[in-house]
């Protein structure tokens, strides 16, 4: 095809009808300026001309992917468009083109250039090239995202607020996140970190063909998330030490970190933990068009050696003994479900897919995990890409205690089948409540079918050691709260016949979410003969002066007890993790909630600690409300005593908005506060 000189200029510009397309297309929350469709869908572009187009002389239409591709990638620009095509209509001095994406294109930036050519193929005049963003599609048949629920499409592509949860299986609690996947610029953010993925950098030709695959992008973003191989998003960090950093707890969403790491080059943003990257990782895929929801595992194993056990070891002063990297069970452990065909395997394994962006074991070489299917989990096909025996062993893995004697020898003490993998968790598609989801991971504890899968997953149905003894061991507690004593109570049963001898030892430690350990607070070792068929009471008294200072952000502290039977080997081990109660800040706005008009937000708190806090920061946000903001505390705030704080802001978008407000001081973190609004258009 040669260029001639044109005698006459027939093109005056092309309107890419953002409004029409981004309403058609679910977009319209994203951008109205510029266009983004989705992938199976047409979409028009009108094309204005001086006079009518001359008889026998055609359009063309050209289209470019991504930034890298240039004019020599004939063989994947080929392979994009052929399998478009465009029908054109008449009317006046427009011509309006409809134009057909396939349901597998690859996802990403095109650029689109309309050719006029004469009757023997000539290019007699082009457009300037305009582009648009072409994203996966779930309301289309043909796509591999295809959800046929409109419901579940409003909350895991269209709903930008959520909750994400937290506490332990006894004591769940919910944080409001703001996913924000259609704030200003987000869009672009997302291909950036894909662009910026390894694979991007050195071979970005496969790399973008390779984006037709919700696998493929999906598991690019679980890796891209976390910043440990590559130019990911966000550090992680659980040691407590986050000066040079934003203390994880302080985030309320995803925007302002995603901003964060774009406006600096691709620079990590410190600091993250697991509920951190899953939120980033939701607020990407949901962006992407592919539907996403945050997942809460409660008790979730992180096995470190693969035997699908979390082994234990003490010594007989109850210190742990455990060397190097230790298996370990998280109070809670956040990850996404996204939901996807998998062609890639055997029949059977389409619908929800497990991707968990934290840092924990690599996976091929590189800190990600996922896409797994859900269905493979439950069903103990450990072998499924990706990486199902590590999901599977964070849901199913045994609970091994050990005591380890002076000469180096070990003798399990307790063995915990049914403690890893309670209540998983996802907020519901209806409203601000949960959905328990552990049915999709296990089948019931100690049915049949429980069984079979564990046998299927190469592991074996172990036994406790022997009959179980005549000493029990409970721990009871009431609520507790943040900033006051409080008591703990052990009972010793004897179920037995015979008065029991034993040596009780009792701690309490400061722990994180994910069973760091941030310092003892209280010990206590007693010898106690429990009377047969009676119990024995020991109380443990909690003091602020004891944990404060070492309580973690999490605000949990873990009790312990161990029982040993005088001159038998009998260990009896018991373990509970008390959550502290937080305050709440109160967050009330005043004003008529339209587009474009001024509102006041009205945050108060009040300090529950016998001490005075300092460096108070409070950080608001909301999508379609606010961009992340700071205030800092006016003053030191006494015991007791109550600081209060306002700020303007206009909303952007109409609907229903939630601001979401955080409180951090030096020795209080994670105070949340949410008002939720109805806002009109003007």
């Amino acid at each position: 095809v040669h260029e001639t000189n044109r005698l006459t200029c027939v093109f005056m510009g092309m309107d890419l009808l953002c409004q029409v397309n981004s309403h058609a297309h679910r977009t319209e929350e994203m951008d109205v300026e510029r266009l983004l469709v989705r992938r199976g869908q047409p979409f028009s572009l009108a094309l204005q001309c001086h006079t009518t187009l001359p008889p026998k002389h055609k359009l063309a239409i050209i289209l470019h992917l991504g930034k890298q591709l240039k004019d020599k990638d004939h063989k994947l620009k080929s392979a994009i468009e052929d399998k478009w095509w465009f029908r054109q209509q008449g009317a006046q001095s427009e011509v309006l083109l409809t134009i057909h994406s396939p349901a597998d294109a690859p996802v990403g930036l095109y650029s689109v250039t309309v050719l006029l050519l004469s009757p023997d193929g000539h290019i007699l005049e082009k457009t300037t090239p305009e582009t648009f963003y072409l994203l996966f599609n779930p309301w289309c048949k043909a796509d591999s995202v295809y959800l046929p629920d409109e419901e579940l499409l409003e909350e895991y592509i269209l709903n930008e607020n959520g909750l994400l949860y937290q506490g332990s299986w006894d004591q769940i609690s919910s944080l409001p996140w703001n996913f924000g996947q259609f704030e200003q610029d987000v869009v672009d953010i997302c291909f950036e970190i894909l662009d910026n993925s390894p694979a991007a950098l050195t071979n970005p030709e496969m790399d973008t063909a390779n984006r037709a695959d919700p696998v493929y992008v999906s598991r690019t973003i679980t890796a891209m998330v976390n910043a440990n191989d590559d130019l990911g998003v966000v550090s992680g960090r659980w040691d407590g030490k986050y000066d040079d950093g934003v203390p994880p707890t302080r985030w309320t969403g995803s925007v302002p970190i995603l901003r964060r790491w774009s406006e600096a080059g691709a620079q990590r943003v410190r600091y993250g933990q697991c509920w951190v990257f899953s939120g980033v990782a939701c607020t990407v895929l949901r962006c992407l068009g592919i539907p996403t929801r945050p997942v809460t595992n409660y008790s979730s194993a992180h096995d470190t050696d693969g035997n699908l056990n979390v082994d234990y070891l003490y010594d007989e002063q109850l210190e742990s003994v455990s060397e190097g990297r230790k298996d370990m069970i998280w109070n809670y452990h956040c990850w996404v479900e996204s939901w996807m065909d998998r062609e890639d395997l055997p029949k059977g394994y389409d619908g929800w897919q497990a991707l968990d962006p934290t840092p924990q074991e690599r996976s091929d070489g590189v800190y990600c995990c996922g896409p797994c299917p859900v269905k493979a989990v439950r069903d103990g096909d450990v072998g499924m890409k990706y990486d199902a025996a590590f999901v599977f062993s964070e849901v199913n893995a045994d609970l091994v205690t050990w005591i380890v004697y002076p000469d180096g020898q070990r003798s399990q003490v307790s063995l915990n089948q049914n403690t890893v993998g309670q209540n998983i968790s996802t907020k519901s598609v209806y409203g601000d409540y949960r959905e328990d989801i552990t049915k999709h991971y296990k089948y019931p504890e100690g049915s049949v079918k429980e069984r079979e899968v564990y046998e299927k997953a190469g592991r074996r149905v172990t036994q406790p050691n022997g009959a179980p003894g005549q000493l029990e061991l409970k721990i009871k507690h009431a609520q507790a709260i943040l900033g006051t004593d409080f008591d703990v109570i052990v009972e010793v049963h004897n179920v037995g016949g015979e008065d029991t001898p034993a040596q009780l030892t009792v701690t309490s430690n400061a722990v994180t979410y994910n069973s760091l350990h941030r310092g003892e607070c209280h010990r206590k070792t007693a010898s106690l003969t429990v009377p047969a068929q009676k119990a024995h009471k020991e109380v443990l008294r909690l003091r602020y002066d004891h944990y404060g200072a070492c309580v973690s952000e999490h605000n949990l502290i873990r009790v312990t007890a161990l029982l040993q039977v005088s001159g038998q080997p009998e260990v009896v081990l018991q373990e509970v993790n008390i959550q502290l109660s937080m305050p709440q800040l109160h967050v009330k706005v005043v004003g008529d909630a339209v587009v474009s008009r001024k509102l006041i937000a009205h945050i108060s708190f009040t300090n529950p600690l016998p001490i005075t806090l300092r460096g108070g920061v409070f950080t608001v946000e909301g999508a379609g409300l606010t961009a992340a903001r700071e205030i800092q505390a006016p003053d030191d705030i006494g015991p007791g005593q109550e600081v209060k704080v306002k700020l303007s802001f206009k909303p952007t978008r109409a609907g229903l908005r939630k601001l979401m407000v955080d409180f951090d001081a030096d020795r209080i973190r994670d105070v949340k506060g949410i008002a939720t609004l109805i806002v009109r258009n003007k």
